[in-house]
């Protein structure tokens, strides 16, 4: 009975141990939870009390018995290379609303007025920043969030621990969600694209009509406010727009 006990303590362990490692990798990392305006402390509890809640689910998954030192040092590696990844698939598809952000700050001629983006850590355009907070809030209102942690369970029958995981596969994947991302940033920005290029279209015929009119003067702030009109309008269906692309792309790792 003791033996047992002591067995089973000791691969109990082991299990949290390498679940930990893959849920709190990406957890610290992923869009909402890991934000740079969470603290550290508050991510790491979090990250324990995920894993600690599922690993019971998840210690069939774990290779019994325990390796040597040297295998689990890979089992360690692997598992933290898959967290990595899954976590900074949810991180990319986040960053399309700040790419979105800068297309529609540069269009909107806003594009010098930088602040601090506290969702990707770094200065950014203040419309960046605003849809980067705004998506995060989105993120957890429509409880998508869901989608990540569902994802992660379900990630074990995707990337079974002790297997290899295909690094060329997962570098297309990684590749395939840069470049969605950067589309869906464009996509939503590209209605201020239009707008912009009808204003300096309408400011250019109207120079030549009327030379003495320093008319970019006038369509500064014209442009200005035309893209707030324009946001306030359209910013509910960029954000359902975007939600269905993040969902979609987070649905991949669900079973």
């Amino acid at each position: 009975m003791e033996q047992t006990l002591a067995d089973f303590m000791t691969q109990g362990v082991f299990a949290f141990m390498l679940v930990f490692v893959r849920l709190g990798t990406a957890v610290m990392i992923m869009p909402g939870v890991g934000d740079s305006f969470v603290s550290e402390r508050i991510r790491l509890l979090f990250a324990l009390a995920f894993s600690f809640a599922l690993f019971p689910l998840l210690i069939n998954n774990v290779p019994s018995p325990i390796p040597g030192t040297f295998g689990l040092i890979i089992l360690i590696l692997m598992e933290f290379i898959i967290g990595l990844f899954i976590g900074s698939i949810a991180r990319v598809f986040m960053a399309a609303l700040d790419t979105a952000g800068m297309v529609i700050s540069i269009q909107s001629g806003l594009g010098n007025a930088q602040v601090f983006n506290p969702s990707m850590a770094t200065q950014g355009s203040i419309m960046g920043a605003f849809m980067s907070v705004t998506g995060a809030v989105v993120l957890f209102a429509t409880d998508m969030h869901h989608l990540l942690f569902m994802g992660l369970y379900d990630s074990y029958q995707l990337f079974p621990v002790g297997g290899l995981p295909e690094v060329g596969s997962m570098a297309q994947l990684f590749t395939a969600a840069v470049s969605a991302a950067f589309r869906i940033g464009v996509q939503i920005g590209a209605p201020f694209i239009v707008l912009t290029l009808l204003i300096y279209t309408g400011m250019g015929v109207l120079s030549r009509l009327m030379p003495q009119v320093q008319v970019f003067l006038i369509a500064l702030p014209m442009q200005i406010l035309l893209a707030i009109v324009l946001m306030a309008v359209i910013l509910p269906a960029a954000f359902m727009f975007w939600l269905g692309e993040f969902e979609g792309a987070m649905g991949a790792f669900i079973k």
